[in-house]
């Protein structure tokens, strides 16, 4: 792959969170999506992650119920039907291998993010999560802990990185048109040091 070619995978792998629910998310493409993460580095080689695969539409009900959606709108409660997640994957830590495993989490949730961009399909990563909902509607057993929770589908609006104003306001926004605006740091900003 050429770096531009990188850049550009990148650039397109945001956090959507409207999608075109009636495109289908197969199990086959969820552990595609699974092994990119099962062949990421983890700490310590431990490799405590372990992941449910959700893409049936009253489990995706169960899930999409048990998430907050998009803190910074605060006018929005999250996608309407048929603009809803076509899958989930639940990031669960083996609490038996590991007590921690943010680093690893960070690691495979961008392994199978960059991978599903790659497919055409997109997603959002979710840290406010229900998480007893989730435990008692899926019998999760206590030796797992609930990290993350990875909605999936085929995005339906459009996301812009834009640079940070002169305010240095980071909040992500709507415009009229419903494009989905994000603000980033310079690259000046955030190298602090460059020796030459």
């Amino acid at each position: 792959m050429k770096p531009d070619q990188l850049e550009n995978l990148i650039r397109g792998n945001r956090s959507y969170r409207r999608f075109n629910q009636e495109i289908v998310i197969d199990t086959a493409t969820l552990r595609e999506l699974v092994n990119l993460a099962r062949l990421s580095p983890s700490s310590a080689n431990r490799q405590p992650l372990k992941y449910l695969l959700v893409n049936k539409p009253d489990q995706n009900a169960e899930v999409f119920s048990a998430l907050g959606w998009a803190g910074y709108l605060r006018d929005w409660d999250g996608p309407q039907e048929g603009e809803r997640p076509a899958a989930y994957i639940l990031v669960l830590v083996d609490m038996e291998i590991s007590k921690t495993a943010q680093y690893d989490a960070g690691i495979a949730l961008q392994s199978m993010m960059l991978g599903a961009r790659a497919r055409g399909l997109g997603g959002c990563i979710f840290g406010s999560v229900r998480r007893s909902q989730l435990r008692e509607a899926f019998a999760i057993p206590q030796r797992y802990d609930i990290l993350l929770v990875l909605a999936l589908g085929e995005p339906a609006e459009d996301v812009e990185i834009d640079p940070l104003g002169p305010d240095g306001d980071i909040k992500y926004w709507r415009d009229e048109e419903e494009v989905h605006h994000v603000p980033k740091r310079s690259l000046e900003e955030i190298v602090l040091r460059c020796d030459e």
